[in-house]
């Protein structure tokens, strides 16, 4: 198994597209790249704490391969947004990957520079060190599922889910 901890704006969509790929078996939304020690949402949401709103997807190389996983990534975020997707702005929502080795950061670096083949030069996504990742509170795991009649859901996850259930059928479940 790996874990790739992941940034593409609100985590609720990087969760409810991550969840619906085979061979990923834990997503986790969370909090990293910040210097505030247990950061609430609430308190990331200022900006003041440095932390991105992250996703920790962890899957099986066997069945999904990392490069699927990066490149989904880039599929279902702009990634050439500086701090923000859509309507929703700061730092917390910044477009970044944090790495936990140099294998992985390898891997991210690789996967950026094949995104520019979709996106152009205006990548602004960050490669970063992964440093403590905070598990956001109980309410944020699995948002979309919980909540699929919820504004935000319908309005932003649901068209993404849509996306990538398109764009990589080879690896949806059922």
């Amino acid at each position: 198994m790996q874990t790739f901890v992941i940034a593409g704006g609100c985590f609720w969509c990087l969760d409810a597209v991550y969840r619906v790929l085979r061979g990923v078996s834990s997503v986790v939304s969370g909090y990293t790249g910040g210097a505030t020690a247990h950061p609430s949402y609430e308190a990331v949401c200022t900006g003041r704490t440095g932390h991105a709103e992250a996703v920790a997807v962890t899957f099986d190389p066997e069945v999904i391969p990392a490069s699927v996983i990066l490149d989904v990534f880039f599929t279902l975020h702009d990634p050439t947004q500086l701090n923000r997707q859509g309507n929703d702005t700061g730092t917390q929502y910044r477009s970044a990957m944090f790495y936990a080795d140099t294998e992985q950061k390898q891997l991210f670096e690789t996967a950026r520079t094949r995104a520019t083949e979709w996106w152009g030069s205006g990548i602004v996504t960050t490669i970063e060190p992964l440093g403590v990742y905070h598990d956001a509170e109980d309410y944020h795991q699995d948002f979309f599922t919980k909540n699929p009649g919820q504004g935000y859901c319908m309005a932003v996850a649901v068209p993404k889910v849509n996306k990538i259930r398109k764009s990589y059928a080879e690896y949806i479940i059922g």
